[in-house]
């Protein structure tokens, strides 16, 4: 397994319950953390937590091209390039169809796919020009399996699968991994706003599914986690 010790590794969504238990994992290993998160107030609560300098936080975006290219460019300052990309940003409407809006459309693909895409056009050169660096993504089931009430949910989800798994046939003669994490419910803010009847109790707790990101970030040299699914043991459909 690869150690972490001065991974130069950005984590987005940072101001999210899973991201924020992924950065404490990773600054346990040793790595050389960079968080991003739209949530100023949380993302200064993390850093003061964990010790995280002021030049290494960023209040951004990411639906927005302008603010990720300056996040970029303060990221990569240095001239290094990123040794892992955590996107651990991302965001859940679920409502039955016809309760749906454009609005919901555009900002489920905003945030899941358009932000995606705009990392990889900022972060990927670098480590196509360094020849090696490992992407984690994290659509959740709902990019593998559809759900009533999941409409633009599940289909920016199976946009960005779609979108990494092209990538990857094009990274093919690199070192470069593309992973996903594939997590089921795990009990977090996320369902604080949505009106569905869900056993939270009975879901991963977002510890965990920090551990897993932090887990990924550690692959064999010689290899690579192309997918993980980690799901309550209640939703073991996959």
């Amino acid at each position: 397994m690869e150690k972490l010790k001065e991974k130069k590794v950005l984590v987005t969504g940072a101001s999210g319950a899973i991201g924020a238990a992924a950065v404490r994992h990773l600054l346990a290993s040793g790595a050389e953390v960079y968080v991003t998160g739209r949530d100023k107030e949380k993302l200064s609560v993390l850093a003061a937590s964990s010790g995280i300098p002021e030049h290494r936080v960023f209040a951004a975006d990411l639906t927005k091209a302008e603010e990720i290219a300056q996040l970029a460019a303060a990221v990569m300052g240095d001239q290094r390039p990123l040794d892992i990309l955590v996107h651990a940003a991302g965001v859940g409407i679920l409502k039955p169809f016809e309760q749906l809006t454009t609005e919901d459309l555009m900002t489920s693909f905003q945030v899941n796919v358009f932000s995606a895409f705009h990392l990889l056009q900022e972060f990927l050169p670098a480590m196509k020009k360094a020849g090696k660096g490992t992407i984690i993504h994290i659509p959740g089931v709902l990019g593998k399996t559809p759900m009533a009430g999941a409409t633009v949910y599940a289909g920016s989800k199976y946009a960005l699968n779609g979108m990494l798994k092209s990538l990857r046939e094009e990274l093919k003669r690199t070192e470069i991994r593309i992973t996903q994490l594939f997590l089921g419910g795990v009990d977090s803010p996320f369902w604080d706003t949505i009106d569905l009847r869900v056993q939270r109790d009975k879901m991963i707790v977002a510890e965990e599914a920090g551990k897993a990101v932090w887990f990924l970030c550690q692959q064999p040299s010689s290899g690579v986690v192309s997918e993980m699914v980690l799901q309550p043991f209640n939703h073991q459909a996959i």
